[in-house]
């Protein structure tokens, strides 16, 4: 069984070698998927740039012109995170079309993935915390204009609460919000999502996994979506720089199994997405990254 994921070289934009932002994995993670045989190069799918028309939904003309021409305003580039450059543009622009593709594929296969995306920390008017466009709430509003889904459920188990998001969906019933992340860590006032879960500093597997599946039968028995956004976020592993969550490589690994599994039970269209990660290494992100697409290639072979 194999699965389609998006993927471009131009995912990468040049920063500083000393920048807190691993802007490498994405590179790093399209080639240890391919070389190790986890996803097939021929399951690769390469986006072209968004059109406009699909940013306007949900970010307002003033940001998305800052973002394709450069800010004026150096205190929104340094809420932003990034410095701006034409590679930033070209790299946010593709992106959120891989996010798109993706869920098109997901929609025709069953599961998929973008190798980057769940850029949740993304406002209508500004980005922050690394995040330019918020790629889900776009392609969730170009899926319900063009009537391929009537409702959406995003699965955010970054550390960080998916402020931005939460913010965009707050008043559309069409789009449930559930957040499972840290409750001291970024961004410390939180946007009121749907489901809001906050964890203790320090909190491991065990409690991770019970919390989880229990946030999951709840939702799922008041919630049937047309398709699901996951956001896997590494930055629950302890020893993550931003972190302050003490999951091990194992508990990450069976927190991908919970959601994964449970959605391919119900047939229920699943778009995996990197979210944030920052281990102390760019080999220790890659390879953790990669597992929630291990874990989908092992669950598929054995038919869940």
């Amino acid at each position: 069984m194999s699965f389609r994921v998006s993927y471009s070289s131009g995912y990468y934009a040049p920063i500083p070698e000393n920048h807190a932002f691993p802007m490498r994995k994405f590179e790093g993670l399209h080639s240890y998927l391919t070389q190790n045989g986890i996803v097939s190069t021929k399951n690769v799918v390469e986006p072209s740039q968004i059109d406009v028309v699909n940013l306007l939904r949900v970010h307002s003309s003033e940001y998305i012109n800052e973002i394709q021409y450069g800010f004026s305003d150096r205190k929104r580039e340094r809420l932003l995170g990034l410095p701006w450059s034409d590679g930033l543009r070209k790299r946010s622009f593709l992106a959120v079309q891989g996010t798109l593709n993706a869920a098109l594929m997901a929609l025709q296969d069953g599961i998929s993935g973008n190798l980057a995306g769940g850029t949740h920390h993304a406002f209508p008017d500004h980005g922050e915390g690394f995040c330019v466009f918020n790629d889900v709430a776009i392609t969730i509003k170009a899926l319900q204009a063009s009537m391929w889904i009537k409702k959406a459920l995003i699965i955010d188990c970054d550390v960080h609460q998916g402020n931005g998001t939460a913010f965009i969906f707050k008043d559309d019933p069409s789009v449930f919000t559930f957040s499972i992340h840290g409750e001291k860590n970024y961004p410390f006032r939180k946007q009121p999502g749907d489901l809001d879960i906050g964890l203790a500093d320090g909190t491991t597997d065990l409690t991770y996994h019970k919390t989880l599946e229990r946030a999951l039968g709840d939702i799922l028995s008041q919630f049937q979506p047309d398709i699901v956004f996951y956001l896997g976020g590494i930055d629950v592993l302890s020893g993550d720089r931003f972190g302050r969550i003490n999951l091990t490589l194992d508990g990450l690994r069976r927190r991908d199994e919970i959601v994964l599994s449970t959605m391919l039970k119900l047939h229920i269209p699943t778009v995996q997405l990197l979210s944030g990660g920052y281990a102390a290494t760019l080999k220790e992100t890659v390879e953790a990254h990669a597992q929630q697409f291990m874990v989908t290639k092992q669950l598929l072979q054995s038919k869940y």
